[in-house]
């Protein structure tokens, strides 16, 4: 089940991630100034929670519609929520990657701190100054993109998106499969809570126009221990088939992963619980390498 996925994830996070959010330590919830205690007499007062950061979650489809979607943007809707880390706007359209003031209360890219794009498809509904805006918000302005599963298969006519992410979709050689998957940085925040290999049932993407030279892989698969008999869809000679990364772009930071395909992905902990970091790091709240690495020496002598 969902919940009890979230529950396991929060199990990990929610003591450190509420003390800081909350400034609660041992002896239980602070009381702010000139307020008095919580307690039976003095119930909490029932205010919105002010969380630290702000996240923007688009999952705007124009070609292949995924049935994970919806589950993708309540994961960081939960998350932010659960752990009061930060606030989620959920959308379906495009309307607040601008930098325009809009009416009716609505935020633009300078209130948001990252952007998720959750399998967003197709060339995305943004007219040419909405592009620049967003490629400002996060080169210069230092605002995090996480990118989940579908997210590279978006904005082909966009130049600027794929340098942003990394690449592009460029099919998934397998299809959904237990993908033998090999954890290139153990010590990331994102990727630590991973064996060194292990296997997901998931869909993995081919990357195109995707350098190894220009990202910091976290995650690949095992090329040993894939099948590439008959298989046409098979495009990189180099059999290098990334499955998380990280970048920078500008003064932003950039994580993107092909994992999240179907809906179960979403009740995995382990999915969940890199996600969650991922987030937390494109905020600036964690650290962790962005720079090329080589292959491991078993992948690179299986080319």
């Amino acid at each position: 089940m969902k919940e009890d996925g979230l529950r396991r994830v929060l199990s990990l996070v929610l003591m450190m991630a509420t003390g800081a959010a909350w400034g609660q330590g041992p002896a239980g919830p602070a009381s702010p100034a000139g307020r008095p205690p919580v307690n039976d007499v003095n119930p909490p007062i029932r205010a919105k929670q002010i969380h630290l950061k702000h996240v923007l979650v688009i999952g705007q489809t124009k070609g292949f519609e995924h049935d994970s979607v919806s589950a993708a943007m309540d994961f960081v809707y939960k998350m932010g929520h659960e752990t009061g880390l930060w606030d989620t706007m959920l959308r379906t359209d495009t309307e607040l990657l601008t930098k325009n003031k809009l009416a009716n209360n609505g935020k633009n890219l300078d209130y948001f701190d990252c952007i998720v794009f959750a399998s967003t498809t197709g060339e995305l509904t943004m007219d040419d100054q909405q592009k620049k805006d967003m490629m400002t918000a996060i080169q210069v302005d230092g605002k995090g993109f996480v990118g989940i599963h579908a997210a590279l298969d978006t904005n082909y006519k966009w130049p600027e998106y794929g340098e942003l992410t990394g690449g592009w979709f460029d099919q998934h050689p397998w299809g959904t499969f237990d993908a033998p998957i090999v954890n290139e940085d153990p010590n990331s925040p994102i990727t630590k809570h991973f064996p060194a290999a292990f296997m997901k049932y998931d869909e993995i993407y081919q990357p195109k126009n995707w350098d190894r030279g220009k990202v910091h892989v976290l995650l690949s698969l095992d090329p040993t221990k894939l099948n590439y008999m008959n298989n046409r869809n098979v495009h990189r000679e180099d059999h290098d088939f990334a499955v998380a990364w990280t970048k920078m772009y500008g003064s932003g930071r950039i994580f993107y992963s092909t994992l999240g395909h179907t809906e179960e992905a979403w009740d995995d902990p382990d999915v969940q619980k890199m996600y969650f970091e991922a987030i937390k790091w494109a905020l600036g709240m964690t650290e962790t390498s962005t720079a090329p690495h080589a292959r491991p020496a078993m992948a690179a002598s299986a080319q």
